[in-house]
Parts: structure tokens; C-alpha cells; sequence
């Protein structure tokens, strides 16, 4: 075997000289950082040429007839492997050019890049494990009616619409597919359930003969649960509803094979939950034929006739109701006998299509320069979310830091496809090499994610994620790890603006009650100098788009039910031009196009206008954004003026009287009530699903003081009402409109209050008995889970007490008149001390919590004293409750304890 010498290795510098200067400065930077180690510089010395190396390395190489190498030739190989350990390195490699192992710098590792030239594991969609997938992919042509336009289907009146007899009434179920019941998502794996127990029953053929059709869904995107053949030619279809999710069933997508030709079949989806829809209006579903597509190079086409949409006889549970499900019925033939036939809501384009489309910007060398692809984040399934940056690469940092930058996302909801549709003719034309492109990338940063919820899409979710939520009701989140895709993409939304201006955020969707294309904006009502700039942007777009994009159509209304959308919380972070550009599943009514279906290239052109509309945006010629808001500003005006006709003010006759700073208002237009936007269903399933799996917390019993707080009255309550609703009377002692025995009472009252407290003590005088002694005590009393001596809740018994003393004090009331008779007598002297001296009157008996005698005047009160003489001439007089007039009814005696005498003296027993 040849070996290297010492006249090979004076050599070494002249390799230096087939570096190309970028190559050979990276050396000297590497060298001088330390990373530069020589690894690879025995290439360099050993082997200047291919066939030195060739016969090194070739498999066949022979060995050496010397049976060891001289001890000089060893220590010489040790010497140049020491002197060489400070220059290796594993940033060169090599490469055979010309004849020679030219060095050059190894490319750098993508760190944070998507390496999509081989299709490995991590792009491979991945599904919820519990769901049965089909291993082969379906593929299909976009071309599409060879050009020609597809007009709408149009009503007669007299379309059939089929009562639904289901299984029980007669129908044969042939096919049906309901996965592996969890209740939410826990795993996923690529290619789905892999067990051999499948779930899903599908029709087997009896004979050759045999018409009946063969269903099938379990690919992606597509979500069809049961069918039931009613009649020979009738089948009836059930969606199945997004994934942990009781509802959303709009977006269709499913296959039939064994067909027959020139025989009409009908189809009636059941289960729909949307009151209207376009259907109603002329829109068509669409069919595509493989046959076609071989043959004819014919893709997705507009089919069926008897279209209907209607209310049916199947019902559903909503909440504590029920409500009807809605049909939709068509008929058609296929072109061919055993063919496979598609039928779809709107055009498929499932997360392997973009996957696909990503992948030839990656391998095109122009478009994977201005195309930067990024791993923004994986959803709970784990497939990638991807942000795409374009811009014009450029060295000079300062004119990179003037752009501007452009947010677009889209398939937030998974089954809107015509999104995907009008942002793939956006990165068309972004990526393309006309003037306009090349000027866009170099005037702004466009941040891009094409998809925010493959989950979704992969499974055919119509409207959520694997979280059984709204993605675009929870971009006010902090729930990180189950909406990560719509978290992730508000905080680059966040670091991107303040790096730069973002000029425009849109949000693509699609719209399944209405036609055309159109926007939904945020007014700026409270910034005058903002006032309708935000509707600049939609009026260059409608006139870009005249034939599909209206602008009457458009809205501006800022509504609380949508405050979680990506729409209104980019607007909250600051950004004026914050947009939901919503296009119709049907077609236009505007321009040449009314009356016609959009096609898939339709879709595809609105991402081109969009382009061109940013442009005339943002020209530094401002005339025409200036001249279009005045025009807005008339039209407000016109409005204004037409509303106040109405209301019947005439105050105001011609649009130049009107000021829009007085004006204006949001209520001129509808809100946007009328789109696909649902109300947030809260948190996501599996946290719903622990929360309900822990323990229920025990309602907390009030206090007593929390009661007692809660009888307190207002300090509006007046002494009527207190007295009505028997409850004390917290007003001053000298606003309190009483009768004199009130007041006689009221120092009395207060001796009592300064002990026990205001609310205690009329506690205690509600626990006394009406008819019984009135006693103080300082014992609490029992709660409300305690029980009475015969069984009964001491709540229920506080509430006769309540009563009692209702009754008691109203008849306090109505003894007025008595009360009158009684101060008569006292006053002229018919009723005398010497009476009050020989009878044993009563008196209460005050006691201090210390146990200490409280000190009293001497001999009976005031109060006492009306209270002996009312008894004494009631008893003296004989009266009785029919003789008494006005309000008195009744006569009760009061009985008070007879414990202490009238009168005390300082030795008296406390």
C-alpha cells in the first residue's frame, strides 16, 4: 500500500489556493474561535488526488508486503499527528473535483428549519390512536370543468324531499364506522389504530350484479359514520360530528365505488344543524370521478339536480331540549359503470397536500431563497405547524429593519378548504418572479402560517381541534399546551411587532350562508383620527375584485361574543388593518361571475388580488387612499342621514349638515351575527373531563353572622316597612315617627342594645314567644342543621317565630286607640299613684354580662306605668273587640315576669 511522505507534506500549501476566499476566511474564523481542530487534514497530506484515495479506501485494497512500518516512519506519523491537533476540524469536507479532494465548508444544520428533501416520520401525519386509517393516500388532479364556468343549480318548487325512515323503518345499514369511544384526546401514532379488531362494517357485494354501492371515509379528511340504504337507488348518509364534540357537522367527504352508469341515485345527508344554507341558494356539491380524471384530465366538477335543503323528522338533544336535525337530498348519475367516485362539501386539501406543496419550495432553488420554513410549534396530535418567512434576503441590516410586515393565516377551522385555496394563490404569487413579487418581498416581511389546525384537518373536523374547542375563540388563551397552534402564533404576532409596523393581519376563512367574498373589520369609533381607515383596505380589494369580493357585504362591528377570535385581539395588541376575509363555499352574484360557481382557480386569483391590493395600499402615493376615504365618508353621511328619515328627524336635510363626530355610530350597520363564528364552549374537553371526575366541594352553610347580615335592612327602610316585614328599625331615635310608648321605651332599649349589640338583641326578642316571657340570655343559639325538641328544623321554627311577631307587633299598631284612652286617664287624675303602689307591677330584669347589677331609676317607669293603667281600665271598663272602633281588632294581655317588685332598693338581691 503507497504511503504518505515527507515530500507530500510540503504539498500542503498549495491546497490552500482551491479555496474559494469565502471558504478560506470561514478557516481562519473558525481557527482563531478554536473550533477549527484539523480532523480531517490527513485528506489534506495522504491524498492529493482521487486515485490516491481511491485505492485507500476501495473495498479491494490489498495489503502491505512489509509486515510493519519502520519505527522512523512512526514517529515521523505521531510528530504531524501532534503538530496537526490544533487545525482539525469538522466544518470541511470534501468533495473529488477535477481530479482533486477540493475542501469546502460543511452547509450548516438547520436548527430550526424543516428538512423536507426526505419525507421522513415527523411529517407523516399522525391521528388520534383510536382511529382506523386507510394505508393508501388518496391523490386527485385541481383540474377542474376544463375552464368553463358552473352556473347554479336553480329551484323549480317542486324538489322531493324524502321523509327519513332510518334503520327501523326498513333501511339496511351498509356502512357504518363510530371509532373506539374516549372521551378525549390522550394519544396519537402515524397511520392510526393499528390493532386487527376493525370496527368499521362495510357492505360485501352478494354477486357481481348486486347495485348496492360501497361507502368509504376512513382516509384523511374524510368523516362519514353510517349509511343506510332505503330503496334501490336511495341511500341515506350520517356525518359524523368533529372528534369529542357532540355537533359541527357541515364539511363532507366521501367515496363510493360500484357504480353503475346512466342510473339515478339520491343521497340525503341527515344530520345537518345549520338552519339555512346555500344549498338553498343554488350551490351544487362537488364529485369527482377517477375515471374522469384518468380519461380526461377532469377534476372536481359541480353535480346533482333535486338539490333541497330542509327541515327533516330526525331530532336531536340540545341542552334541556330537542331540536330538528336539517337534510340536504340531491340526485345524480355517474359517467361510468365500477368506477370510484369523490363527493365533497368544497375542495379537499388535506395537510399531506400542503405538506407536498411546501416540499417543491424547498426544492426549488429560487423560491427556497425568499422562503424560510419554520417549525412554529406541534399541536396535541404532534404534527408541525409551520410559519413561513418571506422577504428579499439582504445584507444590510437597516434596510431589512424599514420593512413593514404582513401576518396571513388560515385553516384555523379544518374544514373551511377554500382558505387553503386562496392561500395557496397568495404564496403563488409571493414566490413568483414577477416585478410585483420581487417588490413586495423587498418592501415587507410576510409571516405566514398556512395551517393553524392540522389536527383538524387530518381527521375531518369541520370546525374544532383535538381539543374539542374553537380554536378561534381562544386566541386570549393561556392555556399553552391545549391550543398551542393560535398561543404560539399570537406571541410571534406579538415579537414581530415590535421589531417592525404590522400594516395587515387577515385571518382566511370560509362562509357557508353566504355568497361572494368579503371582509369583517374592526371600526376605530373612539380614534377620530383612525375613523373608517380600517375600511380603505376592503374598498381597494373590491375594486381589484370587482366580479367576487363585496364590500357591502362587509363588516365592522366589534361585538363582545367575538372578542377571542385572532380578528379582535390582533386589533386590541394594535394593529388598525386586523381582517377575517371569509369566501363562500357556493360562487358570486356580482359582475361577470353571478349566477357561477368559484372554481377552484377563483379561489386561487383572490390570493393574487389580495397582492395587488397591498400594493396600491401601501403606495407612497397616498392620493388614492385619501380619495376613497372621503368617499367612505359620504357614504357614511348618506347613511346617517337615510337612518334619522327613518326615525323620523328633520332636523338634519342633506349629508353636508351631518358631523360624523356626533354621528357616527356602530349601529348603522348589522352585526356580523350572520357568520360561521360560534360562542365559546369553554374549557377544553379533558379538562372538563377531570373536572368532572373530582370531588364535588360541599356547599358552605352561612353563618349565623352572614344571616343575620342578610335580614339587615337598607338604610332606606323606613319603620313601616320594618315593621311589615318584621325586622328592626335602624334609623335615628329621633326620625322614627312612633307612638309615645315607643319613645318611653327607647332609653330602655338602648340599655339593652349597649349589651348584647344592636342585631343580637332583636335576635333574642324574636326567639322569645309572643304570648310567653320575654327573657335575655347569652347562649347561642343552634344553627340551622340543628333540630327542635319535636323534630322540626329550627330554620322552620325561626320562621313561625318570624311570623308571631309579625302578628304581635301589628297588633301593637291597632292598640292605638286603647293607648289613647290609657295617657287620657293618667292625665286628668282618674287613675292615681296610690293604685299603681298596691299592685304588684311587674318590671324586667336587666342583667350586665359581668353579672353586675345595672342600674335602674327607682319606683316603675313610664312605660310600666302605661302598661299597668292600659290592663287596668281595659279589665275596669269592660271592653270588648266589637265595641272598640277603627283599627283595634284585638285586646291581648301582656304578661311580663313577675320576679321583681315595682320597686328596689340598693340591698335588693341583683
Amino acid at each position: 500500500m503507497p504511503m504518505f511522505s515527507s515530500n507530500r507534506r510540503n504539498d500542503i500549501p498549495a491546497l490552500e489556493y482551491d479555496m474559494n476566499p469565502y471558504e478560506s476566511f470561514m478557516k481562519k474564523h473558525l481557527q482563531h474561535y478554536g473550533y477549527y481542530t484539523g480532523r480531517n487534514a490527513s485528506f489534506r497530506q495522504s491524498y492529493q488526488n482521487f486515485a490516491d484515495w481511491d485505492q485507500v479506501t476501495s473495498f479491494g485494497a490489498e495489503v502491505s508486503d512489509s509486515d510493519s512500518e519502520s519505527d522512523d516512519l512512526k514517529n515521523s506519523r505521531s510528530d504531524s499527528h501532534r503538530e496537526r491537533d490544533d487545525t482539525r476540524t469538522t466544518q470541511l469536507i470534501y468533495s473529488f473535483k477535477e481530479g482533486k479532494m477540493v475542501p469546502r465548508l460543511r452547509e450548516p444544520r438547520q436548527l430550526y428549519a424543516i428538512n423536507n428533501k426526505e419525507l421522513g416520520p415527523q411529517q407523516t401525519a399522525r391521528w388520534p390512536s383510536e382511529i382506523e386509517v386507510l394505508p393508501d393516500r388518496v391523490k386527485h388532479i385541481s383540474n377542474g370543468s376544463n375552464g368553463e364556468p358552473e352556473p347554479f343549480y336553480k329551484r323549480t318548487g317542486e324538489e322531493h324531499t324524502p321523509w327519513i325512515k332510518g334503520e327501523d323503518n326498513g333501511g339496511e345499514v351498509v356502512y357504518e364506522y363510530e371509532p373506539r369511544n374516549t372521551p378525549f384526546f390522550m394519544r396519537s401514532r402515524v397511520g392510526g389504530y393499528r390493532g386487527e379488531d376493525l370496527r368499521a362494517y362495510i357492505y360485501e357485494l352478494s354477486d357481481p350484479n348486486d347495485p348496492t354501492l360501497i361507502f368509504e371515509s376512513r382516509f384523511e379528511s374524510g368523516n362519514l359514520a353510517k349509511v343506510i340504504k332505503v330503496g334501490p337507488y336511495s341511500y341515506e348518509l350520517w356525518l359524523r360530528p368533529d372528534y369529542y364534540t357532540g355537533k359541527h357537522t357541515q364539511w363532507y367527504y366521501f367515496r363510493v365505488t360500484n357504480t353503475r352508469a346512466n342510473v339515478t341515485y339520491r343521497f340525503t345527508i341527515v344530520n345537518f344543524m345549520k338552519s339555512d344554507s346555500l344549498y338553498n341558494h343554488g350551490m351544487r356539491p362537488l364529485m369527482y370521478s377517477d375515471k374522469n380524471a384518468a380519461q380526461k384530465k377532469l377534476g372536481w366538477v359541480r353535480c346533482g339536480s333535486e338539490i333541497a335543503y330542509y327541515k327533516c323528522n330526525m331530532r336531536y338533544v340540545s341542552g334541556k331540549s330537542e331540536r330538528c336535525h336539517y337534510a340536504l337530498t340531491w340526485t345524480c348519475q355517474f359517467p361510468y359503470n365500477n368506477d370510484t367516485t369523490y363527493f365533497a362539501h368544497c375542495y379537499p386539501y388535506t395537510y399531506t397536500d400542503l405538506q407536498d406543496y411546501l416540499l417543491n419550495i424547498t426544492n426549488d432553488p429560487i423560491k427556497s431563497r425568499i422562503c424560510k420554513q419554520r417549525m412554529l410549534c406541534r399541536t396535541l396530535a404532534g404534527n408541525l405547524v409551520y410559519v413561513l418567512t418571506i422577504t428579499s434576503p439582504t445584507n444590510d441590516s437597516e434596510q431589512n429593519k424599514m420593512k413593514k410586515g404582513v401576518v396571513l393565516t388560515s385553516r384555523v377551522h379544518p374544514g373551511e378548504t377554500n382558505a387553503s385555496l386562496m392561500m395557496k394563490g397568495f404564496l403563488d404569487f409571493l414566490t413568483g418572479t414577477s416585478a410585483d413579487a420581487k417588490l413586495l418581498r423587498d418592501t415587507f416581511v410576510f409571516k405566514i402560517v398556512p395551517m393553524l389546525n392540522p389536527d383538524g384537518v387530518v381527521v375531518g373536523n369541520y370546525r374544532c381541534s383535538l381539543a374539542g374547542r374553537d380554536l378561534n375563540r381562544n386566541y386570549k388563551t393561556v392555556l399553552k399546551e391545549s391550543f398551542p397552534s393560535v398561543w404560539h402564533t399570537k406571541n410571534m404576532i406579538r415579537r414581530l411587532k415590535e421589531e417592525r409596523e404590522i400594516v395587515v393581519y387577515c385571518d382566511l376563512h370560509g362562509h357557508s350562508r353566504k355568497r361572494n367574498i368579503f371582509i369583517y373589520g374592526c371600526e376605530n369609533r373612539f380614534r377620530p383620527e383612525r375613523r373608517l381607515r380600517e375600511r380603505i383596505f376592503p374598498v381597494m380589494l373590491s375594486r381589484n375584485a370587482s366580479d367576487k369580493f363585496s364590500f357591502d357585504a362587509c363588516k365592522f362591528k366589534v361585538q363582545k361574543s367575538k372578542e377571542g377570535t385572532g380578528r379582535i385581539v390582533m386589533w386590541n395588541m394594535g394593529i388598525m388593518n386586523s381582517y377575517t376575509m371569509e369566501a363562500t363555499f357556493s360562487g358570486s352574484n356580482l359582475g361577470k361571475k353571478k349566477g357561477y360557481h368559484f372554481s377552484a382557480a377563483d379561489l386561487e386569483s383572490m390570493g393574487y388580488d389580495f397582492c395587488d391590493t397591498l400594493l396600491d395600499y401601501c403606495d407612497p402615493d397616498s392620493t388614492k387612499a385619501e380619495q376613497i376615504l372621503v368617499e367612505l365618508e359620504e357614504r357614511m353621511k348618506q347613511e346617517i342621514l337615510q337612518q334619522m328619515q327613518k326615525i323620523g328627524q328633520t332636523t338634519v336635510v342633506s349629508p353636508s349638515d351631518i358631523d360624523l363626530d356626533d354621528y357616527y355610530t356602530s349601529g348603522l350597520e348589522s352585526s356580523d351575527g350572520g357568520s360561521d363564528s360560534s360562542v365559546s364552549d369553554g374549557l377544553p374537553v379533558h379538562l372538563q373531563y377531570l373536572a368532572e371526575q373530582l370531588p364535588k366541594k360541599k356547599k358552605r352553610l352561612k353563618s349565623k353572622k352572614e344571616r343575620d347580615k342578610e335580614r339587615t335592612p337598607s338604610k332606606k327602610t323606613t319603620q313601616a316597612t320594618a315593621i311589615q316585614e318584621g325586622i328592626p328599625f335602624e334609623g335615628k331615635t329621633s326620625d322614627r315617627p312612633g307612638t309615645a310608648h315607643q319613645k318611653s321605651h327607647e332609653s330602655h332599649k338602648m340599655h339593652g342594645l349597649h349589651i348584647f349589640g344592636r342585631k343580637d338583641f332583636y335576635n333574642r326578642l324574636k326567639s322569645a314567644s309572643p304570648t310567653g316571657h320575654i327573657r335575655y340570655t347569652t347562649v347561642r343559639p343552634k344553627s340551622r342543621d340543628d333540630r327542635t325538641n319535636g323534630g322540626i328544623p329550627i330554620f322552620t321554627q325561626e320562621r313561625s317565630d318570624e311570623r308571631a311577631v309579625k302578628k304581635l307587633l301589628k297588633e301593637m299598631v291597632e292598640s292605638d286607640y286603647l293607648e289613647a284612652i290609657t295617657n287620657a286617664y293618667l292625665q286628668n287624675g282618674v287613675l292615681r299613684a296610690d293604685d299603681l303602689q298596691q299592685q304588684d307591677v311587674p318590671h324586667l330584669r336587666y342583667s350586665s354580662r359581668q353579672g353586675q347589677q345595672s342600674p335602674l331609676p327607682e319606683g316603675p317607669c313610664e312605660s310600666h306605668q302605661k302598661a299597668f293603667a292600659a290592663s287596668y281600665v281595659a279589665n275596669t271598663l269592660g271592653l270588648k273587640a266589637s265595641w272598640l272602633p277603627g283599627r283595634l281588632q284585638t285586646i291581648k294581655r301582656v304578661h311580663f315576669h313577675p320576679r321583681l317588685p315595682h320597686s328596689r332598693s340598693p340591698e335588693a338581691e341583683p
